[in-house]
């Protein structure tokens, strides 16, 4: 019974796992992650990082907070009505940071708005527009899908490209947009995927300041 409170992932997947009669093999092929590596998951010699939970909820489609839970990842939870608030987001990377190990340094929001504000100005050169129309289909394609806020940029994307917006929310929009298409901003986009979480809250940021207040 310790053990499996301990390893509460593994219980999780071998559930559902059953629940669909897939093998191991099955869902190595549907989440293209290793066999060897899904098996130690399970079996608690590896911890899952927010890559394999993400093509975990994809492939048997689980929530990607409960995966998160199980997996010891402490997020902090929100009303369904609540407006996401980025301050939250900021709180909930870095404790993702933290118990990841992976990346030394802090990550603030004074950080986060400054590299956007960068990106914004940018987005409104040729060069930068260029950058945008040339780059964010082979990103996304890069990205494999990861992430929730990929339809958010989509739409950005759209609107951007067809200039449906104010001059304000044309800046808003071209400086998100090139902060997802560049490799480096706050977070090291080859810290994979730790390096796209903050991209994730650059997206929050700007679409709540697109939003209408309610």
């Amino acid at each position: 019974m310790e053990e499996q409170k301990k390893n509460q992932l593994g219980v999780l997947l071998k559930e559902h796992l059953r629940k669909r009669s897939l093998s191991l093999r099955e869902l190595s092929e549907r989440t293209q992650i290793d066999k060897a590596t899904i098996s130690r998951i399970i079996n608690g010699k590896r911890k899952a990082n927010l890559n394999h939970l993400q093509r975990f909820s994809d492939s048997l489609g689980v929530s990607f907070d409960e995966l998160m839970t199980a997996a010891g990842y402490t997020m902090e939870k929100r009303q369904d009505n609540d407006r996401p608030d980025i301050h939250s987001s900021i709180n909930e990377i870095e404790d993702v940071l933290q118990t990841s190990n992976v990346y030394d340094r802090s990550f603030t929001m004074e950080e986060l708005k400054s590299k956007l504000t960068e990106y914004q100005q940018y987005s409104q050169t040729e060069e930068g527009k260029r950058t945008i129309q040339d780059e964010f289909e082979h990103k996304v394609e890069k990205v494999s899908g990861i992430g929730p806020f990929l339809t958010r940029l989509q739409d950005m994307y759209f609107r951007f490209t067809t200039g449906r917006g104010t001059p304000r929310e044309m800046l808003l929009i071209g400086g998100a947009l090139l902060y997802f298409i560049a490799p480096v901003d706050v977070i090291p986009d080859y810290i994979f995927p730790i390096g796209y979480i903050d991209d994730a809250a650059a997206i929050q940021l700007v679409f709540n300041q697109l939003s209408p207040k309610s």
